[in-house]
């Protein structure tokens, strides 16, 4: 397998460096916001709550209709807004307002599976682990990496194929790589960086 190389070509063709860390509460809430949505409708409904509350003892006091009006655009808002203000509540009564480093923790969480967990571990406390949400679950099976039916299983398989040096990185470059060019619907092939080294699988149309 051709991680390394698959890896270093992403980071070349997008002119990739590793961001700083993000606020744990802000990419907590932010990832149960981009449950069963788009990027576009979870950045919108993001930066309007965080314009109003910023730490999770505002929100576990929050007017549950206001944290609704904030959050509609990112689709279930009602379901959202419920949990968001319940794992704000759990924040601040159990573990001292202070968004939990331990992968157990986080999913004992309501509405928190492990995607986000690994969001958490990543971005805000840059622990190894690897995100899987639709973007890595499909190229990591175009690509061949896997042969998988879920999320779930995808991340199962690349934490056992791939070395750990790795995987802080991977979900932010397969993300940037398939909102760009590997599409769903028509992947860009023939300006891929990483065609190459890509088995197509199950992929029927391109450009």
């Amino acid at each position: 397998m051709e991680i390394g190389r698959i890896v270093k070509a992403l980071k070349k063709r997008y002119k990739w460096k590793r961001g700083h860390s993000s606020d744990p509460f802000e990419v907590l809430i932010s990832t149960v916001l981009s449950q069963r949505t788009k990027d576009a409708n979870t950045e919108k409904a993001s930066s309007a709550l965080f314009s109003r509350f910023k730490t999770p003892r505002e929100l576990a006091n929050a007017d549950i209709g206001r944290i609704e009006k904030l959050i509609r655009a990112s689709g279930f808002y009602k379901v959202k807004a419920k949990r968001i203000k319940e794992i704000s509540r759990i924040i601040v009564e159990r573990f001292g307002s202070k968004v939990p480093k331990r992968m157990d923790e986080l999913l004992s969480l309501p509405g928190v599976g492990r995607k986000t967990a690994n969001c958490v571990l990543v971005f805000a406390y840059r622990q190894p682990a690897i995100p899987v949400d639709t973007h890595v679950h499909r190229i990591s099976n175009w690509l061949g990496v896997v042969r998988t039916k879920t999320p779930e299983r995808t991340e199962v398989e690349l934490m056992k194929k791939i070395p750990k040096r790795y995987w802080i990185d991977l979900n932010e470059l397969l993300v940037t790589h398939g909102q760009n060019i590997c599409l769903p619907r028509k992947p860009h092939c023939s300006i891929c960086p990483i065609k190459k080294y890509c088995k197509k699988v199950g992929v029927t149309a391109f450009l």
